[in-house]
């Protein structure tokens, strides 16, 4: 009985690393590599066009990649294309990065450095939709998600205003300009500041930018 290929393709900037993977999947009669990108617009693009008609049934994506990372595209390709399977496959462990991929919409989230066997094993979990994730990777996902949950505590401590200023600290005002965007007095914005810098345990307005931005609580536009 033929068993129908895993139709894959492959997002990576790097032309090696596509063209080893391509290379070593090509040899598992498993699998059928569809296309390459080398960035997420770029399988947005392919999709669109239907890739000669042919879609994939996974997508292999790298998460830092030009003019689209691996994140975004998981995102803006399940919104549309919910029924496909991404996987991530990264050089990256950060904590806050792997629960984003999961979020997004992504099966699995592994490394580049795990083993051929590893890796199959991975795709095919991902084409039934089951989750394949190393030790390390799940530990990560533990961490970044337990700090999420400090980060929302975090803000539930602050007021309405305090949240107001710390937004406009973090876009570079000064305390007269945040008075006058705001319309409070100067020393009303020093009390603000200095109750910011209590509650979130830091020494001046430099670190309470930094604090927002890494809790992801001013918009990146």
């Amino acid at each position: 009985m033929k068993v129908d290929k895993i139709k894959i393709l492959l997002a990576d900037d790097h032309d090696m690393v596509r063209m080893g993977l391509k290379t070593y999947l090509m040899l598992d009669e498993r699998f059928e590599v569809i296309a390459e990108a080398a960035n997420g617009q770029e399988v947005i693009d392919l999709l669109e066009q239907s890739i000669d008609g042919v879609q994939p049934d996974l997508i292999l994506m790298d998460m830092m990649m030009p003019v689209m990372n691996g994140v975004e595209a998981t995102r803006h390709i399940l919104h549309r294309y919910p029924h496909l399977k991404i996987v991530i496959l990264t050089s990256f462990i950060e904590d806050d990065l792997v629960v984003e991929a999961i979020e997004a919409g992504a099966v699995s989230y592994i490394l580049k450095t795990v083993s051929a066997e590893e890796l199959i094993y991975a795709l095919q979990g991902a084409s039934r939709g089951m989750p394949v994730m190393t030790g390390d990777i799940s530990q990560a996902l533990t961490r970044g998600i337990r700090q999420r949950s400090t980060a929302q505590e975090e803000a539930s401590d602050l007021t309405g205003r305090e949240r107001e200023v710390l937004m406009l600290i973090a876009e570079g005002l000064s305390n007269k300009e945040i008075g006058e965007e705001l319309h409070i007095s100067i020393k009303t914005v020093k009390t603000h500041v200095s109750n910011l810098l209590m509650k979130c345990e830091l020494e001046d307005r430099t670190q309470l930018a930094i604090f927002a931005h890494r809790k992801g609580w001013v918009s990146q536009t």
